[in-house]
């Protein structure tokens, strides 16, 4: 048996998933296109099912290529129940959906999540009625904590086995273009709107979202963020480094230092030691601070406050969701593209979003411009990348003629995060990076003590000479920058290989890790996004959006040195 989840944005509708899913499932494509859905396998009552969640969606219209898939797929013979989850704090928008899951004629339950903050706000709502109304079970949820998620299962399951012809199709369920009056008049006949009491949370807002006042904390959390991730990061790395080092020398001690497996088990640590040293000591705290606020509803309001500066300076306001994404990983942010409906937004947004640091990106700008020139200098490489990004926007809305729409945008309640959620999300990002990266490491480690061993990397070098010349790099940084399309994260472990240093600053000047390090943020994207661009958006286009990179990468290295020359000196 198949359980869809469908619900609109921001309802709660992952956070359930997660809860049953434990966040161990697959990701795969509607047949045909490039737009996801994540499966599972869970046990309902001693039976095990197969639960999907789709793309959140705010109708089954088919206004863009997400929408449009998931009206196919429940409307296909491959579900055979659908759990409905609405936000009980937006009772009508949710209800409009509803309504239209309705005329489907398939199983449903609804689940009314988010209880917790519709009595937090003063409102009541009469479950039982409304199913009575809707011809389908209504029962109350908290997903974040688990609460009625059994018994949600339990209806699921037991609306499934009935047969096809019990189910009744709602007086409420003949809704063509009065479908939001309807709505609205069963949330009024089912629930009543208490006083409401101002809290902190309302109280926060008016600070955090303030037009002034919202710029000023959001520099300060970023501010406190990076020093936190630095700090534990910075303390790691040393004794870490250290530690594999006197293992490398070791090594060569014990072994000829010019033979073949002395070079290669040297190669073999120092991918171990990147990963070991390098990069969990930063992604780690990164990611669980970047899935903190994320769970606690602040990086909505990050992308609202960003959405206003952006718009200022020209950038597509519908952009700043897959910029959001982007800190995390690129590829989820090229794929967040795939809910504009116009071509042109979603190359824009793709081509924007691919130029913002991720997670990979992080292990460089902290393992070598925080760690040698200290957390300000990490801090300002992201201020200068939010100007790159808003200054390139702003010269491809003229140079395409986009009318700049704004963002609409769902701002969620801040709720305290829970351990379980904040973990396993570390977890499963963190997982990424040990099964597909951290081989990478080795093995590219590996190769490059192969090159090394064999004088070729020099031949190598040569083929990227113009581009470390015109930055004024040294020619041993060019592998290493070939490596990093891989991963990004391989630029910065090979470049120690490469310069055969293990203090950085021993052969690399302040100025040119500047250098190095604002060229990787920008330049092209790695192996796995470029994959992405080509399913979403063509090979013509994701080579278009790669050499752009490159050029932007170029340009604001340029600026970026002219910038360091004069404040380093």
């Amino acid at each position: 048996m198949r359980i869809a989840l469908v619900g609109q944005p921001n309802c709660g509708k992952s956070t359930l998933f997660n809860q049953v899913a434990g966040y161990k499932a697959e990701t795969g494509n509607f047949s045909g296109t490039t737009v996801t859905f994540t499966e599972s396998k869970i046990r309902v009552a001693g039976e095990v099912e197969e639960l999907v969640d789709l793309p959140g969606t705010y109708t089954l219209i088919g206004t863009n290529p997400a929408e449009s898939e998931t009206q196919r797929y429940l409307a296909s013979n491959q579900v055979d129940v659908i759990i409905n989850i609405i936000d009980a704090t937006h009772l009508i928008q949710g209800l409009e959906l509803t309504l239209e899951l309705l005329e489907l004629k398939r199983p449903m339950v609804v689940g009314l999540n988010m209880m917790d903050e519709a009595m937090r706000i003063g409102l009541s709502i009469d479950g039982f009625e409304l199913g009575k109304k809707l011809g389908v079970k209504v029962l109350p949820l908290i997903a974040s904590r688990g609460q009625g998620v059994k018994n949600l299962f339990l209806a699921a399951l037991q609306a499934a086995h009935h047969d096809e012809s019990d189910i009744k199709v709602s007086p409420y369920s003949v809704v063509g273009e009065e479908r939001h009056k309807q709505a609205a008049e069963l949330a009024r006949l089912i629930s009543r709107q208490g006083s409401r009491r101002i809290s902190w949370r309302d109280n926060l807002d008016d600070f955090l979202l303030h037009p002034v006042w919202g710029y000023f904390a959001l520099i300060a959390i970023l501010f406190l963020f990076f020093q936190i991730v630095y700090g534990l990061g910075s303390v790691i790395e040393g004794p870490v480094l250290k530690f594999f080092d006197q293992t490398s020398l070791a090594i060569i001690n014990n072994l000829s230092q010019t033979s073949f497996w002395s070079q290669m088990l040297v190669g073999v640590i120092q991918g171990l030691s990147g990963g070991f040293a390098i990069v969990l000591p930063y992604l780690v705290p990164f990611l669980l601070g970047l899935s903190i606020m994320e769970d606690a509803g602040y990086l909505p309001r990050v992308a609202f406050l960003m959405d206003n500066l952006m718009h200022r300076l020209g950038l597509h306001g519908k952009a700043i969701v897959p910029f959001i994404l982007g800190y995390g990983c690129n590829v989820p942010a090229v794929m967040s593209t795939r809910i504009l409906e116009e071509k042109q937004d979603r190359f824009l947004a793709a081509a924007l979003s691919v130029l913002v640091p991720c997670a990979a990106r992080l292990s460089v700008v902290f393992g070598l411009v925080a760690f040698y020139l200290g957390p300000m200098w990490a801090l300002g490489i992201y201020v200068f990348n939010i100007f790159v990004i808003a200054t390139t926007g702003r010269i491809l809305t003229h140079i395409l003629v986009d009318d700049s729409p704004g963002l609409i945008l769902e701002i969620p309640v801040y709720r305290a995060p829970t351990i379980k959620a904040v973990l396993s999300k570390v977890w499963f990002r963190i997982r990424e990076f040990i099964v597909e990266a951290w081989p990478l490491l080795i093995v590219g480690s590996v190769f490059l003590a192969l090159l090394n061993y064999f004088n070729v990397s020099q031949f190598l070098n040569i083929l990227v000479r113009p581009f470390t010349w015109v930055l004024g790099l040294p020619s041993e940084t060019g592998v290493p920058l070939m490596f990093g399309i891989l991963r990004k994260e391989l630029s910065l472990v090979m470049l120690r290989q490469a310069l055969g240093v293990v203090d950085f600053s021993s052969a690399l000047p302040s100025l040119q890790m500047l250098t190095f390090t604002v060229f990787v943020v920008f330049y092209i994207p790695c192996l796995p996004t470029l994959a992405t661009l080509k399913k979403e958006l063509g090979g013509r286009n994701m080579l278009m959006i790669a050499g752009f990179t490159l050029v932007v990468a170029l340009v604001a290295s340029l600026i970026a040195r002219g910038i360091g020359s004069i404040l380093l000196s």
